[in-house]
């Protein structure tokens, strides 16, 4: 009985051990299978932090500046040197990375990742492109958020990474106190007004270049106009002229120097110019990752494909290089920014690679950044067109569902594009992409066009119209100021341009106006003995015509034949006095001035009626050269008793003014037997 019992006892404890571990075996699935499904539902780029942290913090391990590859446009791998030396100035252990952007990463989450691999304390500086993101202390102490914020906030965006940094280490030195201060005036002086941008871009070059074009033809021709105008009517100085012509010169000169100084800007940007290392070093890496594997993810970028549609993908390109016509597919998860080799160009980077790898195939480029796939056919027998035009863009672009997921659903994707593979129809002969376009030169594009092209010449052609407009401008509002002058304080016009702009039928009012010019003009002159002797009789004789009162002629009741007689006495009484008397006097026009001989003149447009009459040079050398013209050019007044017609003025009256073909002096007589004076 006790041996039954005993036998009972132990089987019972036997049966009791199995349902144990029956039990314990059980909960162990289950845990597999949640773990499992939780690696499932999580994101791509949640679980390659381990990863991409490792890779980082054994390329810090190495140095600890490490400079990402993908950036030679702006931050070229040949930097690393100057991170180094700036990174000294903080005074503690930093770490310094420089990566590409990458929207859906957290920054400073990564720094921690970093820091716990690589498990050495000090400052960890993050660059996301050419700008600090973010930057974490551990173990040290160094006031690393003020740091950041005075960057982002003292300098402006287009400061490059080495200036930015340069003032991180110097706010670093300073301590904490001082760089959370200095932290809040930045963010309370820039909160509003970010600083002025350091370089100037190509269209800023374009309007440089637009305005030294502009003055450097506006203002030399703007001087020699406003001089043009200024001088005429009166006599020409030699050396006057010669004056204007230097100024000119030298304000040319003066406007192409001070533009060469001001616009002295030679770049558009602060990023160093790339050696051809660095425009082949991602290049050549990621052509070195496809000879060892079809697939290569970039280790500085997020991972966006797990490991069962990793391994999903791979079986795809075996089957795929297995089929008829088939071969081998190359997956690139790279970046593709305009910071590359490739400028951002698809492309024109699958075409490097492949050059890089010697191998033909279809090369395809999937940027986990954006999540873009872009296939390349080189060597394949498949048709060209259809993998150029027909790929889905659910694959090549993606859709709604694809931009909200974090990994782009690039591994959904791909599946889908070795599907359209698998069918695209083969061709009898090989199928290359036609060969890409060059790169933009890395450093043509930061350089500026010179300062004296591009729109300097329509600059030249605008500086030219607008000196023509100012000049057209002033002289109006010269001519305007001069005429307004002329009525309050009449000024006498020089006598070398009468010839030129004395009127042939001159209104009542301008008679008036130079004649009272004219006459105290004359008047104001007299100051001695010699004075009086030389111009006397014309000063005399005037004031006759006007009963001793030259501000008569301004007024109503002085006929216009008394008015010119007033003007053509004072004038030689004002030439008399200057040193240059002459006897005669323009026949044909009075109000020309002096005569230089006398000529047998056509006085009628209607015949050939002649008259010997003194005249002026201009109109001397008319009658010479066209006499038709000549009866248009004399001195016509109004005859009141005809209802104001006008007729020659010696046709008008008998008074003093027909004694002026006979000379200066017979006038002054003339006037004088008028006025019963002798």
């Amino acid at each position: 009985m006790r041996t039954v019992t005993a036998n009972y006892a132990c089987a019972a404890g036997i049966r009791a051990t199995r349902h144990s571990r029956s039990r314990a075996v059980g909960l162990f699935l289950t845990l597999l299978a949640l773990t499992a499904l939780f690696a499932a539902a999580t994101p791509a780029g949640a679980a390659d932090s381990p990863t991409r942290a490792a890779y980082l913090a054994d390329r810090l391990r190495e140095n600890p500046v490490h400079v990402s590859d993908q950036l030679p446009r702006k931050v070229p791998l040949s930097s690393a040197p100057d991170f180094a030396r700036i990174a000294k100035k903080t005074g503690v252990p930093t770490y310094v990375l420089v990566l590409p952007l990458q929207t859906s990463a957290d920054s400073r989450q990564l720094l921690g990742a970093v820091h716990d691999r690589l498990g050495r304390d000090g400052l960890y500086v993050l660059f996301e492109g050419p700008d600090i993101t973010e930057a974490r202390a551990f173990g040290v102490d160094a006031p690393a958020d003020a740091a950041v914020t005075v960057t982002q906030y003292e300098l402006p965006y287009d400061a490059g990474p080495l200036l930015s940094f340069e003032r991180f280490a110097d706010v670093i030195a300073q301590g904490g106190e001082k760089a959370t201060a200095r932290a809040e005036a930045a963010r309370e002086k820039y909160q509003d007004d970010e600083p002025a941008e350091m370089y100037i871009g190509p269209s800023d070059r374009q309007n440089q270049s637009f305005l030294t074009g502009i003055l450097l033809t506006g203002v030399p021709l703007s001087i020699l106009l406003s001089a043009a105008c200024a001088r005429r009517g009166r006599p020409r100085k030699p050396v006057l002229h010669r004056l204007v012509w230097g100024g000119a010169v030298l304000s040319a000169a003066a406007v192409a120097l001070t533009a060469t100084v001001v616009f002295d800007q030679t770049r558009s940007s602060a990023a160093e110019p790339p050696t051809p290392a660095d425009l082949s070093a991602r290049v050549e890496r990621v052509a070195a990752g496809l000879k060892q594997d079809p697939v290569y993810a970039d280790p500085e970028s997020p991972r966006v494909l797990d490991a069962r549609q990793l391994n999903r993908l791979h079986e795809r390109i075996r089957d795929f290089r297995r089929s008829d016509g088939g071969g081998p597919v190359y997956v690139s998860l790279v970046p593709q920014t305009p910071e590359s080799e490739s400028a951002g160009d698809s492309g024109l980077f699958a075409a490097a690679v492949h050059a890089k790898v010697g191998r033909d195939g279809v090369y395809v480029v999937a940027d986990p950044a954006d999540g873009t796939i872009d296939v390349c056919n080189h060597g394949l027998r498949l048709d060209g067109n259809r993998l150029s035009f027909d790929v889905p863009d659910s694959v090549t672009l993606g859709d709604s569902r694809a931009d909200e997921a974090g990994d782009h659903l690039l591994g959904e994707r791909l599946d889908a594009l070795m599907t359209f593979l698998d069918d695209t129809p083969r061709t009898d002969r090989p199928w290359s992409e036609p060969a890409p376009p060059a790169p933009p030169s890395a450093t043509r594009e930061t350089a500026l066009p010179a300062l004296f092209s591009t729109d300097f010449w329509p600059g030249l052609l605008v500086g030219a119209f607008a000196a023509l407009l100012l000049s057209s401008l002033v002289a109006g509002a010269t001519w305007i100021v001069r005429g307004l002058r002329r009525r309050r304080s009449p000024v006498p016009e020089p006598s070398g341009s009468l010839p030129l702009t004395a009127p042939t039928e001159p209104s009542v009012s301008y008679l008036r106006r130079t004649a009272y010019a004219e006459l105290t003009a004359l008047a104001s002159r007299f100051g001695d003995t010699d004075d009086r002797e030389r111009a006397w009789d014309h000063l005399d004789a005037a004031l006759l015509l006007v009963d001793g009162d030259p501000g008569r002629v301004r007024q109503p009741g002085t006929d216009a034949a008394t008015l010119v007689a007033v003007i053509v006495l004072a004038r030689a009484g004002r030439a008399a006095l200057a040193g240059d008397p002459a006897d005669l006097c323009c026949g044909v026009n009075p109000l020309h001035g002096p005569a230089a001989r006398r000529h047998h003149v056509r006085v009628s447009a209607e015949g050939n009626s002649r008259r010997l009459l003194p005249v002026c040079a201009l109109c001397g050398d008319t009658a010479v050269a066209a006499p038709g013209l000549v009866p248009g050019r004399l001195l016509k007044l109004p005859d009141p008793s005809l209802g104001n017609a006008r007729f020659p003025y010696y046709d008008v009256t008998d008074g003093p003014l027909t004694a002026v073909p006979q000379g200066i002096a017979r006038l002054i007589d003339k006037v004088r037997e008028t006025a019963g004076v002798h």
